[in-house]
Formats: C-alpha cells, structure tokens, sequence
C-alpha cells in the first residue's frame, strides 16, 4: 500500500504535483500519515461565494487564495503560521486588532522554549491575532524588512504598524507589551 502525500509550495499552498509516495509500515511512514491527516483537517477546502466584482477565492484554514494574489482573516484564539506571501494580507485583515508575530527559526533552542508559551498566550488573548514565521531562506525577504536581527524576536503591531518589539525568550517581557499596546 503507498501513500500520496501532495508537496507544498512555498507560496502558494498545496501544489499537485509532483506527489510523494511512500511505503506505509515504517514509523516515518506512519509520521508523515498522521501529519497528512492533520494537514488535510486544517486545508479542508470550499469554495466562497463570489466579493467584489469577479474573482471566487478559496477558503483554506483560514487564507482565501485567489488568482489575483493572498486575501486573510486574521484568527483569534490560535497561533498562524504565516509566510512572505500571507503576513501582509493577514495582518490588513486584523484592521484594529493588535498582532503578535513570533519571528523563529527551527534550529534556535530559546524560540522552542517560547513556542508552547506564545500557544498559551495566544489561547487567553482571544482579541489579539498570534502569528509565527520561520526565518528561513523563503522567508528571508519578509525578515530582512521587518528587521530582524537575532531570534526569536517579537514584533507587536497595531493598524498595520510595528509599535513594539521584544527580542530574546522573556515570555513576562512579551505579555506586558501585548498588555501596553492593547491598553493603549
């Protein structure tokens, strides 16, 4: 028995082609299935009705794509991974809304001691949107103009603008900005 794993491009979601199979039975196999399965939960896909004036976009956990380019509805209640394609449109979406992005890299041991914590924060602040990007080479454009310089870095926006940043794991540091740019 194979299984069909469609690969993922980085700027626009899953791709069709070329597919990945892989013989079911080794844990790696059964790795990747599980993540299939999740993944598929998460891009379960429909079609919206038709806005402003001709394109149809496509719904997927959240993003709507269309031909022209990215339209995103800024979630509360959760952490958004979000790319150099996705943030902007994402953060637009948010309007008033105070965002939190949580600027990562895989390697970087403090960004995976604040991961489980931003993921809590983001549960209780149900009127911020919580987003993470990974500072890789496909994101390295979005990062160099956010300015980054060490990780993990935070950047706190509100009305499409960075108006505070913390930088390093300081988890008490980060709740009190959000506190101070959303009281403020």
């Amino acid at each position: 028995m194979a299984l069909r794993i469609p690969t993922i491009s980085s700027s626009h979601g899953l791709a069709s082609s070329p597919a990945v199979f892989l013989a079911v039975g080794s844990s790696w196999a059964s790795s990747a299935a599980a993540a299939v399965q999740k993944r598929s939960l998460l891009l379960s896909t429909t079609t919206s009705e038709t806005r402003g004036g001709g394109v149809a976009p496509v719904r997927s956990s959240g993003l709507e794509t269309t031909s022209v380019g990215v339209r995103a509805e800024a979630i509360t209640g959760q952490v958004t991974e979000v790319n150099k394609d996705t943030f902007w449109p994402i953060v637009e979406a948010a309007g008033d809304k105070v965002v939190v992005l949580d600027m990562y890299t895989e390697w970087c041991g403090p960004c995976k001691v604040m991961a489980p914590k931003f993921q809590e924060m983001s549960e209780k602040n149900l009127d911020v949107v919580f987003l993470k990007l990974d500072c890789n080479q496909d994101n390295k454009p979005l990062a160099k103009e956010l300015g980054i310089k060490v990780v993990p870095t935070f950047k706190i926006l509100k009305g499409g603008k960075v108006v505070k940043e913390v930088t390093g794991a300081k988890i008490e540091e980060l709740a009190h900005a959000i506190d101070t740019v959303k009281s403020g």
